[in-house]
């Protein structure tokens, strides 16, 4: 097995929305905003290659949208494209792709736009990877979320016959298992990579989106149900902590992985490292 780091681009979000109760105080010093009170966060992919499947988990913000709809959010670098060839991997060798959610920065470059303007998927040969309760929650936005789902960003993908459907605990092919949390949004889908010595990686999606959000108290306002994911980290953390897991973050700046460890009051960073110091580790 090999695993991949791919960082689909950055893009720039509401420092107070980020960090949700935890006071600008405080978190200006983890993700310094800037004068519109923007911080700049990571679009990081995985992309795991074992046996004859090349599997990639996200694919970032995408380049479709409107020049409006980008000045909200002010990408740069990638798209997924740019940043899987830069690795020497054309998109046609992506063989499955995992939605961990549906919000347009996780899954904007699923589809793309031909020359002539008309959406095709991203990765032609590839099974893109959903779950029915969340599809169907995404479908039929709430009022809260209706901004974060864009239909013209996976809807097709339904219409081509390219998606199939996990579940709670599946795994997709021995030692790549999915499990479904649901503070964020309904059923997004936390990765889990099983590596050696009994030690998994977690791709922790918006549960945990950076380093700076391990602390329990530390909870995004995008949530709708903030005290589910406060019940939901303290599983994942309490589990990484007894065995040792590497949580791996889709939006830190920085920061690839972690190994988290008991604090006074819960658990803390005990290290931060690479992907690939986390494989050999």
């Amino acid at each position: 097995m090999k695993l991949l780091s791919v960082n689909a681009g950055f893009f720039k979000l509401d420092g107070g929305a980020m960090f949700g109760v935890v006071p600008r105080v405080i978190w200006e010093k983890l993700n310094p905003p800037d004068e519109k009170n923007l911080c700049t966060w990571a679009m990081r992919c995985l992309l795991i290659e074992i046996q004859d499947r090349r599997i990639l988990i996200d694919t970032g913000i995408g380049t479709k949208q409107s020049e409006k709809f980008f000045s909200y959010y002010e990408p740069s670098g990638g798209p997924i494209e740019k940043a899987l060839r830069e690795k020497g991997i054309e998109p046609e060798t992506i063989t499955d792709v995992i939605l961990t959610h549906l919000h347009f920065d996780h899954c904007g470059g699923a589809i793309t736009k031909d020359v002539d303007g008309n959406l095709i998927p991203t990765f032609p040969n590839a099974t893109y990877w959903s779950n029915h309760r969340h599809w169907d929650w995404a479908m039929r936005p709430n009022s809260r979320e209706r901004a974060s789902f864009l239909k013209e960003n996976f809807a097709p993908l339904e219409e081509w016959g390219k998606v199939k459907w996990l579940y709670d605990g599946d795994e997709l092919i021995p030692g790549i298992k999915v499990h479904f949390v649901y503070g964020h949004t309904e059923a997004m889908m936390l990765v889990r990579v099983s590596l050696k010595k009994g030690r998994d990686l977690i791709y922790m999606a918006d549960l945990i989106p950076s380093a700076a959000h391990v602390p329990l108290p530390y909870v995004m306002s995008y949530d709708v149900r903030p005290l589910q994911t406060l019940q939901e980290r303290e599983r994942f953390l309490k589990e990484a902590v007894e065995k040792g897991h590497i949580l791996f973050f889709e939006h830190d700046p920085n920061n690839e992985c972690a190994i988290v460890e008991e604090g006074k009051r819960y658990p803390v960073v005990s290290r931060l490292l690479t992907l690939e110091e986390a494989v050999d580790g």
